[in-house]
């Protein structure tokens, strides 16, 4: 693969998931605006009951960058609203102001409070500020940037500026010993246009994205075919195969898994976008019944790649002592191959139920075989049949320099069965994989006509 196409491959790759979390940060954004906002269009909550023994209850400083902070423009549109809603549950007349954090403080200064230092879900944690408890009732200041008091339940709007603010609750005489109801809302004009933004960015990243990916894959589709021997048609359109080095080196298995790791970080990044690219055919195939040739080529290449690394040094069955190639492409002298027939046509039907339905029954197959996590109630791991039969493989290596022929045909023939269904529930082929264990490193020839 050229250069500039594996760079147009790491780049899509890198797009697609700043799209994705875009598209969902403002899907979500619209969703809550459309439905959890209360008839003012606030976001409210009632926060847990305030009971305090002190002179008043207050925020903390909130610092909205008064010197020298942004331009008021930028708080127009923002367009934010705070609604403060407080009620003594002993019917004393109450207080609740937002004033500038100076003259509280001042006003305050040497009077017993409680200031809220963090919100626990509803719940508020306070730092006691000790002092005493005569102060002038906040009534007869002049100071408040918005204030309502008296008795039942009072409302405070306050359209959110520049400065240094604090929000305080009190009772409305100055007098010690709170036991209110409070509920915060927060409204703000600047969200509906901040979801729509997010939404037309990851669309226009992911289409990026796609379009990067999709130039990247073609680039081995174009590459001139090897001058190999034809293959032998087999009955399945998942094509894999393996061959046994003659002569293994007894212990390198020990340090594959560590020489492999920069194939490790390269495949992270290419099956997320493998993961995108089977996103974008799903859709392809539902309106088209065809699956995009360039991303099959690209989803062929990656699957290809996983399972040279994966007979290299993991559970593929450590057959060979040859480093893997860093290629989408087929690489015929390559011990380890893997190719998928492309389908000219799939079905619109069996792309919406092949994944969470159909293949179920493999599942069950594949867990056994290959092991899994969080099986126990410990959530830790279990080990499979496959992995067992590979590290036993390694051991009669290691002490007898020499692979077992018929635990080489076992494992690649499990192998090839969980490609089967890999290639099936990643949309790439119609063919239910058969239940059925087909052995060697040679995948069977199809029955004649």
């Amino acid at each position: 693969m050229k250069p500039g196409r594996i760079v147009a491959l790491v780049l899509g790759v890198l797009l697609a998931l700043p799209s994705l979390g875009l598209l969902f940060g403002g899907g979500a954004l619209l969703a809550a605006y459309a439905t959890q906002r209360d008839d003012a269009g606030f976001f409210a909550a009632d926060l847990a009951r305030v009971a305090s023994g002190t002179i008043a209850v207050t925020s903390e400083d909130v610092d909205l960058g008064s010197d020298p902070g942004p331009p008021d423009a930028v708080f127009d549109a923002i367009d934010a609203t705070i609604r403060l809603r407080a009620a003594n549950l002993d019917g004393t007349p109450v207080f609740v102001g937002i004033g500038p954090a100076e003259d509280v403080g001042a006003y305050l200064s040497g009077a017993a409070r409680d200031e809220v230092r963090d919100v626990d879900g509803r719940r508020l944690r306070y730092r006691e500020v000790p002092g005493g408890l005569e102060v002038t009732p906040p009534t007869d200041l002049g100071f408040w940037v918005a204030s309502a008091s008296g008795s039942g339940t009072q409302e405070l709007t306050w359209e959110v500026a520049s400065g240094d603010w604090v929000a305080v609750l009190m009772n409305a005489d100055g007098s010690p010993g709170i036991l209110a109801d409070l509920n915060v809302g927060v409204r703000a004009g600047i969200i509906p246009g901040l979801a729509a933004g997010l939404l037309v960015l990851g669309v226009l990243l992911g289409a990026l994205a796609v379009g990067l990916i999709a130039f990247g894959a073609r680039g081995h589709a174009a590459a001139e075919p090897a001058l190999v021997e034809e293959p032998v048609p087999t009955a399945d359109p998942v094509r894999l195969e393996a061959e046994l080095d003659p002569e293994l080196s007894p212990w390198k298995w020990v340090v594959k898994w560590l020489l492999a790791i920069p194939h490790y970080v390269v495949l992270a990044f290419l099956w997320i976008g493998f993961l995108v690219t089977t996103f974008v055919a799903f859709f392809a195939i539902v309106f088209t019944g065809r699956y995009p040739r360039g991303l099959f080529d690209y989803g062929v290449g990656v699957l290809r790649w996983t399972w040279r690394v994966a007979y290299y040094a993991l559970s593929g069955g450590l057959g060979t002592d040859r480093y893997p190639p860093f290629s989408l492409q087929a690489d015929p002298e390559y011990p380890a191959t893997l190719d998928i027939a492309y389908p000219e046509h799939l079905s619109r039907g069996l792309v919406l139920v092949k994944w969470w339905l159909l293949a179920i029954p493999h599942y069950v197959v594949l867990a056994i075989v290959e092991g899994g996590w969080g099986a126990t109630p410990e959530g830790v791991s279990y080990p499979g049949l496959l992995p067992v039969l590979v590290v036993i493989a390694a051991v009669v290596l290691l002490f007898r320099g020499r692979y077992p022929r018929g635990l080489f045909d076992l494992i690649v023939g499990f192998n090839r069965w969980g490609f089967r269904v890999a290639a099936y529930v990643l949309l790439m082929t119609d063919r239910y994989p058969p239940f059925r264990l087909d052995q060697g490193g040679r995948e069977p020839a199809a029955e004649p006509s």
